[in-house]
């Protein structure tokens, strides 16, 4: 899987692993201009490929496909990849699972609720997702603590996808943190302050 990695800004041993997946259509390269804005330069951050290509551009990566025709073909296959390559990290950064956060945006956003609901990693953050069908087993109980982030004036993923999904995590016993934000599909700095306590407070 491709990916681009940053190291933490001071060269030290990381004191954490972020792992961020971007949606549908976009790439590795549209979540890393985010950085900044996440404002922790003491993490490393990885931001992987989507492994197919998206139908409409040619830049835009896709973890599965989305067209009614073809609805969610290429997911299992990608939840294979995606799991894999997140254990992988451990070896290569050095940072165990226990100090890694898996998140995402929309399509991201589920993947990580699919994969990270079954690694036994420090925190989930799911911006702008949704709950792929059967994605959490109702005897799973040891998904991480998880952060819910969401634009009640969201036109793509509606805002009951996140109000679904908060309750089905949160019947399974998790711990749950649930924000919504007066804004669209899209991620803001309001957002991403959020996500920084809730990364920092997760790997403390």
């Amino acid at each position: 899987m491709q990916f681009t990695t940053v190291p933490p800004a001071n060269s030290q041993t990381p004191a954490g692993l972020v792992v961020t997946l971007h949606g549908w259509g976009a790439n590795a390269e549209d979540v890393a201009s985010l950085l900044p804005y996440f404002n922790l330069p003491d993490y490393q951050f990885v931001f992987p490929n989507a492994p197919y290509p998206y139908p409409y551009t040619p830049l835009g990566r896709s973890w599965y496909d989305l067209r009614q025709e073809n609805m969610y073909e290429g997911l299992a296959e990608s939840r294979e990849l995606l799991k894999d390559f997140v254990l992988s990290l451990e070896s290569s950064t050095g940072v165990p699972l226990s100090r890694t956060i898996l998140s995402g945006f929309s399509q991201g956003g589920a993947m990580t609720f699919d994969v990270g609901s079954k690694l036994p990693l420090a925190g989930l953050v799911v911006m702008s997702g949704y709950l792929h069908p059967e994605a959490i087993s109702p005897d799973n109980t040891n998904i991480p603590s998880t952060l819910i982030l969401h634009g009640t004036r969201d036109e793509v993923v509606p805002l009951q996808a996140a109000i679904k999904a908060r309750t089905t995590v949160e019947s399974l016993g998790v711990p749950v943190q649930y924000h919504e934000f007066d804004t669209g599909h899209e991620i803001n700095l309001e957002m991403l302050n959020v996500a920084r306590n809730f990364i920092v407070n997760a790997l403390v």
